[in-house]
């Protein structure tokens, strides 16, 4: 059996033996979409996680069998098309979970204790100089007692909820779907959940529902320091309107996903004041990526070919 990976280097210096095993194997590292067709010539499975797979890329390769997503999301891949053809299309799902959730308080923690400031006092030599044995520029405060608003209250915003509660936080949600409404915490409206918590962590899918689910209006009902993290798709907040909410606003925004990935060279979070800069932390898609996430990753896209097989 022949099979593809298409963009390897979105699973970083993972193990692929797993997927060696299973057949002929061949990797690219990058693929543009000039270069989708002639990689699929007489390959029977293809594993992709961003790259793009439309109905003609199947119609010209009929021998294809199965395309493995190497992540949850399918909508790189036309899913109507691959039915109509009778190619099986497999994604995966719960392998970042831990990841996801570390991730969350490690960008909050970023936020809350100021670090890189702190770092930078420290590089700096500054406390060498210091009249006091402290050095509380930036103060921060204590989880104990706050009110955390969770925006996507899915596997990964149901284990946050579960560690927010260990710091002591008050928890409620907010369903995008309108559907998962019988949860043990209590169910608030957007408006609501924006105007009252002191930490709001998104961690919801992209579509109809959620693109610039954030914007002007609802940045507007921030309560002064605020934090608002996204861990849960670009576009789900309207990135102009951040902008012009932290200038204007004192509040707090960490990041692990933008509108258009790679970060485009003049993006605006680029141009921020001194005064907004210190109150946003950007991360380049990694939430999910922790070593025992990729790991798992690997084994749940080859468990997904040896079932097809």
């Amino acid at each position: 059996m022949n099979i593809v990976l298409l963009d390897a280097l979105t699973l970083g210096d993972c193990d692929l033996s797993e997927f060696q095993r299973l057949g002929e194997l061949t990797v690219y590292q990058t693929t543009d979409a000039t270069q989708v067709a002639e990689r699929l010539v007489r390959q029977e499975v293809v594993i992709t996680n961003k790259v793009i797979i439309n109905e003609q890329h199947m119609l010209d390769n009929p021998q294809l069998k199965l395309i493995c997503i190497s992540a949850t999301g399918t909508n790189n891949v036309d899913l109507i098309a691959a039915k109509k053809l009778d190619i099986e299309v497999k994604n995966v799902s719960g392998y970042s979970t831990e990841s996801v959730a570390q991730s969350t308080f490690s960008l909050l923690f970023q936020l809350l204790h100021q670090s890189r400031y702190y770092d930078q006092y420290i590089s700096e030599q500054k406390w060498c100089n210091s009249p006091v044995f402290t050095h509380i520029e930036r103060p921060f405060f204590e989880l104990k007692g706050k009110r955390w608003g969770i925006i996507g209250y899915g596997e990964i915003g149901q284990r946050v909820g579960e560690l927010a509660n260990a710091f002591g936080c008050e928890l409620c949600y907010y369903s995008t779907s309108g559907i998962n409404t019988e949860q043990a915490i209590p169910q608030v409206s957007l408006e609501a959940l924006m105007s009252d918590c002191d930490i709001i962590s998104i961690h919801a899918p992209l579509n109809d529902a959620t693109k610039n689910l954030v914007g002007e209006a609802q940045l507007a009902l921030l309560k002064a320091g605020a934090v608002i993290m996204n861990l849960g798709r670009g576009g789900i907040i309207d990135e102009l309107a951040m902008v012009d909410a932290l200038e204007t606003k004192y509040f707090f925004h960490a990041t692990d996903v933008l509108a258009v990935e790679p970060m485009v060279k003049n993006h605006p979070y680029l141009s921020l004041s001194e005064n907004a800069s210190h109150r946003l932390v950007v991360t380049p898609h990694t939430a999910w990526a922790s070593n025992e996430a990729r790991r798992l990753l690997i084994k749940k896209v080859a468990d997904n070919i040896r079932e097809s097989i």
